[in-house]
């Protein structure tokens, strides 16, 4: 009989052999891939995997060898670099088992200068549920039949820059960045240290056999304020948590708050959200209405916003009425401009109470600082209402 492993031992090591070569920016950062490393074992007891992502803008910060360690703790790990999406749903529902794929220099595939890569992108997000199928055409000429390839697996990735929001937002993404000098790690030697590796695989796939009974039937509590994607991403980690015991679970809930806190401060998200987010936080901050040319001024004036160079030129009216037009107020309308009286007379703005739908819909939380509890002084006169 398999005697009964430690399971929060267990990952404790596992956190350490990361720990011996990867630095990774955060605490948080590794109770994440530790967690996400275990849950690769257990991926029938959920409805659906995160991906993780390692990324970085710049080379040189860790991201392959970040994937080097865990290609040596999961199971069947299966390495693609620039792989069609063919290879991949073939080698998922191929005869020798589930993959893990790891999928680095993912930028090559999504970055700017890639090409059309619609296909890769529908299996990885596809992928995502444990229902998930990619349809592929069987046959030669008028002989095709469709057939159903499932495409369920856990897929960790590395690149540079970001990622389409269809996948960032299926992901629990770790921003890597360069050590800095006083910042050490052990140099990897394949030949020495995969085996260590593949040891703690072992072991982590017997744990999870042994715990497997319980993480199917886990339905873990979110912390105050995970819901909807965050929470279908961090759902199976926290699952595991629970069931490793110890420390684990307040680990898990610590490091969830921390990167999806990171992840909508840091995420671009969509720019008509960006704007909304501005407009919240930066310029209709204990006004009731802003006539829009003084919008436009606070609005371009921010630091680090993207609003004074949109293609070579700052936010204009028209641009901003036609971005504020695709969100609905309380009453299901678009919102549009309405007259505002000023002391100079009636100038076309836009109203808080016509944006705060909004605001609660689609925004970030405010973040507790200065910047969000005062308004930017515009660098033109203030307007007088």
């Amino acid at each position: 009989m398999t005697p009964t492993i430690d399971g929060a031992a267990l990952l404790d090591e596992v956190e350490a052999f990361h720990r011996r070569f990867n630095v990774f920016p955060t605490k948080a950062a590794y109770v994440a891939v530790v967690l996400w490393d275990a849950h690769a074992h257990l991926l029938d007891c959920f409805d659906s995997t995160p991906r993780i992502a390692f990324l970085s803008p710049e080379p040189g910060s860790g991201k392959t060898r970040a994937l080097e360690i865990v290609e040596t703790l999961v199971p069947q790990p299966m390495v693609a670099v620039n792989a069609s999406a063919a290879a991949l749903f073939r080698a998922v529902s191929g005869a020798n088992g589930r993959p893990t794929i790891l999928f680095d220099e993912i930028d090559t595939v999504f970055g700017p200068k890639a090409g059309d890569n619609e296909e890769l992108r529908g299996f990885l997000n596809a992928g995502h549920r444990r229902t998930g199928v990619t349809y592929r055409c069987i046959g030669d000429g008028g002989n095709q039949t469709v057939q159903a390839f499932p495409s369920y697996c856990a897929v960790a990735v590395a690149g540079l820059g970001s990622l389409p929001d269809t996948i960032l937002t299926r992901s629990v993404v770790i921003r890597m960045r360069r050590r800095a000098r006083n910042e050490r790690v052990e140099p990897f030697r394949a030949r020495i240290h995969e085996a260590e590796g593949h040891a703690l695989r072992g072991r982590l796939a017997t744990w999870a056999e042994q715990a497997r009974d319980q993480v199917a039937g886990a339905w873990p509590e979110m912390p105050d304020g995970v819901t909807d994607r965050p929470a279908d991403v961090w759902e199976p980690l926290l699952a595991v948590a629970d069931a490793i015991g110890g420390h684990w679970p307040e680990r898990a809930r610590e490091a969830c708050v921390t990167l999806v806190t990171a992840a909508q401060h840091t995420d671009k998200h969509s720019l008509g959200i960006r704007l909304l987010t501005d407009l919240r936080d930066h310029v209709l901050i204990g006004i009731d209405r802003l006539p829009t040319v003084a919008i436009l001024d606070r609005l371009n004036a921010l630091d680090d916003a993207p609003w004074a160079d949109l293609d070579g030129k700052p936010l204009d009216n028209r641009r901003l009425s036609r971005m504020l037009a695709e969100y609905m107020t309380a009453d299901n309308e678009p919102i549009r401009s309405r007259n505002i009286r000023t002391a100079g007379g009636v100038l076309k703005g836009f109203h808080a109470a016509d944006l705060a739908d909004a605001w609660a819909r689609y925004c970030p939380p405010p973040q507790n600082s200065a910047t969000s509890a005062t308004p930017l002084q515009p660098s033109s006169e203030p307007v007088n209402l």
